[in-house]
């Protein structure tokens, strides 16, 4: 029998399989999988929301550039360096005065929202915007009622600070659930 690997070769050897590898598959293959923050053996615990008083640290930055510039403006007399400190001590303010606490965290915005609603609440999502020129937080909390498949679903915006409710609005879910095997009725409130 010919060695076929050797240098005389004339039809290329085949590369051995691997055990894990199927017949045919290349080994050089992209693969998919999932990342790794998104993998729930991995789960520890519920996301927090940083806290909004952390735009205190750029603040206090752009203070201290604002100090170094009135100061290289004070050796100089370079025009460009107090219009650069006046202008980074403007941000710093407004840095510093949209550092709110985020009082109420996203747990207790479920619960008001929930209560607020009027319906036993199923599925529900929370979602942290920013609200006004100070940039004050807010949730925007989605519901869905506990029935199947939901027949109302609810929208609360709540004050992150204070934990006030800021507006809500319920209606009977439009949704058409036919498509899925459930009853035509599903969407519309009884």
């Amino acid at each position: 029998m010919a060695d076929l690997t050797g240098p005389g070769a004339t039809v290329p050897a085949m590369a051995e399989q691997q055990p894990d590898e199927q017949p045919g598959e290349q080994p050089d293959e992209y693969r998919d999988e999932l990342p790794a923050d998104l993998d729930v053996t991995g789960y520890v615990g519920p996301y927090l929301f940083p806290a909004m008083r952390r735009r205190r640290i750029p603040a206090t930055m752009y203070l201290v550039l604002a100090a170094l510039c009135l100061g290289g403006y004070a050796l100089s007399s370079n025009a460009g360096l107090l219009a650069a400190a006046i202008v980074l001590t403007l941000i710093a303010v407004y840095h510093y005065a949209s550092a709110w606490p985020l009082a109420v965290d996203q747990t207790e915005a479920l619960l008001i929202a929930s209560r607020t609603v009027g319906f036993a609440v199923g599925h529900s999502s929370a979602q942290l915007a920013w609200h006004g020129l100070r940039s004050r937080p807010v949730w925007r909390i989605l519901l869905y009622s506990a029935d199947e498949p939901p027949t109302m679903r609810g929208l609360v915006q709540i004050d992150a600070v204070d934990g006030t409710v800021m507006g809500e609005y319920t209606e009977p879910n439009p949704e058409d659930w036919s498509k899925y095997g459930l009853d035509e009725t599903a969407g519309q409130a009884t």
